[in-house]
């Protein structure tokens, strides 16, 4: 893919008027407040991972509605004082797989956590899961994007986003865990929720990586490929309804949480990526609320900077927490 954006002189200052309803933080503090109305009740069972050096634990907790969420608690072993801890969202289709799978954080001294998505684990280079999602939808395009479009209350990330939240809350319950230093990151899906976390609650930092679902509409209408198209498959056939689409998705977007957000955040952009145009990544990064580093791959797609970016983590993360 060759570029196809802004020019890349312009990007980095980027930073367009998104529509955001009146009521979005009225809306979020409902959902917030109906959520925490249910116990958390985290729930840890040691499982014999087969890893030496890593302590891992089968993780259960009260998500959206009071929907069982699981995911990963994994630490290094020997080590019993309060840790920072990385709470990690998945990207689009994968799930929490296997506790080695999941080994950098843990390696690296921090406590780390890592949630299903629910719904969604069937990608088979993703990692699989074990999270259903009992919530019924209306008329939706294949995948998410569109489930419970018609309504803000009804759509799927509204319950996605809330989960991430309570992931982070159980996180910070945990033994072993300093609740202080909570940081949150994800890839895409998972930097999408990652900046809908950093705008929901204080959190000590964050690292969204090539982040999905910032500046929606013109990811709708320009990324070549990816989820977007989901949604002009939608609008194609309910042609009426184009105004209410982008009015609830409005919701969910990561310009509007990025707003919001304090904690120091380091993002990364790909700037040949087809499925999340690296405008709609500054738009997020621009309009962000607290100090922000941008990574920046100038010859990448939706891959970004991989392992390299990984590495940046670590060493920023480090400085960090």
């Amino acid at each position: 893919m060759p570029l196809f954006d802004i020019d890349t002189e312009r990007l980095p200052h980027y930073r367009p008027d998104v529509a955001e309803p009146d009521d979005f933080d009225a809306f979020w503090a409902r959902t917030l407040a109906e959520a925490r109305a249910h116990d958390l009740a985290v729930e840890v069972t040691p499982v014999d991972a087969h890893l030496r050096l890593v302590e891992a634990y089968d993780l259960t907790f009260s998500g959206f509605g009071g929907h069982r969420v699981k995911g990963w608690y994994l630490r290094p072993a020997g080590l019993d004082e309060p840790l920072p801890a990385v709470v990690e969202y998945l990207g689009y289709g994968g799930g929490r797989g296997f506790p080695h799978t999941r080994l950098t954080w843990p390696a690296a001294g921090y406590a780390y956590v890592v949630m299903d998505t629910r719904g969604q684990g069937t990608a088979a280079t993703n990692g699989h899961g074990a999270t259903p999602d009992p919530v019924g939808a209306g008329v939706a395009a294949p995948g998410t994007l569109t489930r419970g479009v018609e309504d803000p209350h009804d759509h799927y990330y509204r319950r996605v986003y809330t989960d991430g939240v309570r992931a982070v809350e159980a996180a910070r319950s945990l033994p072993g865990v300093d609740p202080a230093r909570v940081a949150v990151t994800g890839v895409s899906q998972g930097g999408a929720i990652t900046t809908a976390v950093a705008g929901l609650i204080d959190v000590a930092a964050a690292m969204p990586d090539v982040p999905w679902l910032s500046h929606i509409r013109r990811g709708v209408e320009m990324a070549p490929s990816g989820p977007y198209a989901e949604v002009r498959t939608y609008l194609a056939a309910h042609r009426h309804r184009v105004e209410e689409t982008f009015r609830t998705l409005s919701y969910l977007d990561g310009v509007n949480h990025a707003r919001r957000a304090q904690a120091p955040a380091l993002y990364s952009v790909a700037l040949m990526d087809p499925v999340c145009p690296p405008s709609t990544v500054y738009a997020a990064a621009n309009h962000y609320g607290g100090e922000v580093t941008v990574e920046v791959y100038p010859f990448n797609e939706h891959e970004g900077g991989t392992e390299f970016q990984r590495g940046r983590q670590l060493a920023w993360l480090a400085e960090h927490l």
